[in-house]
């Protein structure tokens, strides 16, 4: 009797470290399953907030367009301005050389009456007398200046009329030359940086 009731008490034990132990796996799988539950559900809720994020640049960007948009109009606009103003300061060096260059013309012609002057008088010397030689010193020196000023004489005797250079005031009939040549010149003609000042004074065969 004893021995039986010593087997069946032994029994218990065993069926009640079996439960215990059963007990115990079914615990450790769920605790696996929520730790994976958990992480799932960490996942997802990261997942949903990646496209929110995405969104909210997206959001940001949109709202700093405008001010590119500004940037780039004001920057447009200066541009423009800066193109405007380099426009103006061309113009208005052009317009000034260009009233210097007139100034200049009108003084120049004025001074080549100084200079038909000179000519007409040192004609009338001998090249030996002191005076003369003084005189043409200073005639020489007159039409240096003028050379170096950018005055050229107009070609004019021995070339063909041109009336864009030349005035003719008289014509003749000579066989001995080509038509609309021109034969003599009473009056020299300037240009002034290829600009025309004086017109040559000529007499033009027919």
């Amino acid at each position: 009797m004893a021995d039986k009731e010593k087997k069946k008490e032994t029994d218990r034990v065993v069926q009640a470290e079996e439960s215990a132990a059963e007990v115990t796996e079914e615990t450790v799988a769920e605790d696996a399953a929520g730790t994976v539950g958990e992480e799932t559900s960490g996942e997802e809720a990261a997942g949903e907030t990646e496209p929110e994020t995405a969104e909210e640049s997206a959001a940001e960007e949109t709202a700093a367009d405008p001010r590119d948009a500004k940037i780039a109009d004001l920057t447009d606009r200066l541009q423009r301005q800066m193109a405007e103003f380099e426009n103006f300061r061309r113009r208005s060096d052009k317009e000034k050389s260009g009233m210097y260059d007139m100034g200049a013309g009108d003084v120049i012609t004025k001074v080549l009456d100084v200079v038909d002057n000179f000519e007409r008088g040192l004609k009338g010397f001998d090249e030996s007398d002191p005076f003369a030689d003084g005189m043409n010193k200073i005639y020489k020196q007159l039409t240096k200046v003028l050379d170096d000023l950018g005055v050229k004489e107009i070609e004019a005797e021995g070339k063909e009329f041109d009336p864009n250079l030349h005035n003719a005031v008289m014509h003749e009939e000579n066989p001995e030359v080509g038509e609309s040549t021109i034969t003599a010149v009473f009056q020299k003609g300037y240009t002034y940086k290829e600009t025309v000042i004086r017109h040559s004074m000529v007499r033009v065969a027919n």
